[in-house]
C-alpha cells in the first residue's frame, strides 16, 4: 500500500507540474536572441494588429504573463517577449495577437470564453469563502454532517475552474495553429528552418491552460483530503 501512494503521488505530481515544466522548457530554449530576426515580438504584433486592422488594440509591457486582455483590448507580452528578439517571442507575441483577431471577429469559442471567465472568477471568491469559513461554523454550529457539505459545495466550485481551462483549448489551438502559425509561415515572418521551433513554443502557449488547469487540482485535492479526514 506504501509503494502504491507513493506511486500515485508521483504521478500527481508528475501530471501537475510536467507540462509546466515543458512549457518553461520551450519558452527557454527558443528564448534566445536572434539578430537575424527583423524585429521584436512586440514590433510584430503592432505590425500585425495595424495589418489586420486592429490599431485600437494597444501593445503593452506585464510582468503577469503573456496574454489578450478583452476588456482593454491590449495585447500584453512579458519583457522577453516584448522586447526579445527571438522564435520565442515572435511565435508568442502572433499567438496573443490572433486573440484580438478572434475578438474582433466575433468568433463564437472566444465570445463565450469572455463571458464564462468573468463568472470563474466570481465561483473563485465564493469557493475561498466557503472553504475558508467551514472550520469556523463547524466550531459554532458543530454539525458534521454540514461542514462536509460546505467544503464539498467549495471543492466543486473549484473544479469549475479546471472545466474552464480545459473547454478554452480548442480556443488556444485556434489562435496557435489555424491563425498564428499560417501567418508566421505563409507571410515568411519566420524561415522555414525556424517554423519546426515556432510550432512547438505556439503548442507550448496553447497547453498553458492544461498545465493551469492541472494545478489547480492541487487546491481541490488538498480540499478532498480535508472532506475525507
Amino acid at each position: 500500500m506504501p509503494i502504491l501512494l507513493a506511486l500515485g503521488a508521483i504521478l500527481l505530481i508528475a501530471l501537475v507540474f510536467g507540462p509546466q515544466l515543458w512549457v518553461r522548457h520551450e519558452l527557454g530554449k527558443h528564448g534566445v536572441d536572434r539578430p537575424d530576426l527583423p524585429g521584436t515580438g512586440g514590433e510584430l504584433a503592432r505590425h500585425l494588429l495595424d495589418e489586420a486592422g486592429l490599431g485600437e488594440v494597444a501593445v503593452e509591457p506585464t510582468d503577469a504573463g503573456d496574454h489578450y486582455d478583452p476588456e482593454t483590448r491590449t495585447v500584453r507580452l512579458t519583457p522577453p517577449h516584448l522586447d526579445g528578439r527571438s522564435i520565442a517571442a515572435v511565435a508568442v507575441a502572433t499567438h496573443e495577437v490572433s486573440h484580438a483577431i478572434q475578438h474582433a471577429r466575433q468568433e463564437p469559442g472566444f465570445m463565450r470564453r469572455m463571458s464564462v471567465v468573468g463568472k470563474v472568477i466570481w465561483f473563485d471568491r465564493v469557493a475561498t469563502i466557503i472553504l475558508f469559513s467551514a472550520p469556523l461554523l463547524a466550531v459554532v454550529i458543530k454539525a458534521p454532517a454540514l461542514l462536509l457539505m460546505q467544503l464539498a459545495l467549495g471543492v466543486s466550485l473549484l473544479l469549475v475552474r479546471v472545466l474552464v481551462h480545459l473547454v478554452t483549448l480548442p480556443i488556444e489551438f485556434d489562435a496557435s495553429f489555424r491563425k498564428a502559425l499560417p501567418i508566421l509561415s505563409e507571410r515568411r515572418y519566420l524561415s522555414e528552418e525556424d517554423l519546426p521551433a515556432a510550432r512547438s513554443v505556439l503548442s507550448a502557449a496553447a497547453w498553458t491552460y492544461v498545465a493551469s488547469a492541472l494545478a489547480t487540482l492541487l487546491d481541490v485535492a488538498r480540499w478532498f483530503r480535508i472532506i475525507r479526514f
